[in-house]
């Protein structure tokens, strides 16, 4: 069992930063590997990144390779996803999730959390 909670969204200009967070609960989080999803209105929700349970691999969306960075700390239970320069296009809802695999497919991802708005005005 875990519940995740995202938090850090917010209204930017472009080209600003901005640091997502993600609370997870129980003592197992370190055996998860965890990421992050989006969404934008009227799409559907993509892959965005994923780091493995102990922090040493990620793996990221072309989009935004170079300008995002997934990290995690497994003593406080938090995931974290920094977002540098960001874009219009970078307007979606941030999901938080957590999956046993190695994935980027929705379905292989067992846990969600309620997202966060990123909002990116030109």
């Amino acid at each position: 069992q875990v519940q995740l909670v995202e938090s850090g969204g917010g209204l930017v200009q472009a080209g600003a930063s901005l640091r997502l967070s993600c609370a997870a609960s129980g003592r197992s989080f370190s055996g998860y590997n965890m990421g992050w999803f989006r969404q934008a209105p009227g799409k559907e929700r993509e892959f965005v990144t994923l780091i493995s349970w102990n922090g040493a691999n990620s793996f990221y969306t072309d989009f935004v390779k170079g300008r995002f960075t997934v990290s995690r700390d497994n003593a406080k239970n938090m995931l974290y996803l920094q977002m540098n320069n960001l874009k219009p296009e970078d307007a979606d809802v941030y999901y938080c999730v957590a999956t046993t695999g190695w994935s980027t497919e929705i379905r292989d991802y067992a846990y969600w959390g309620q997202g966060t708005q990123v909002t990116v005005s030109s």
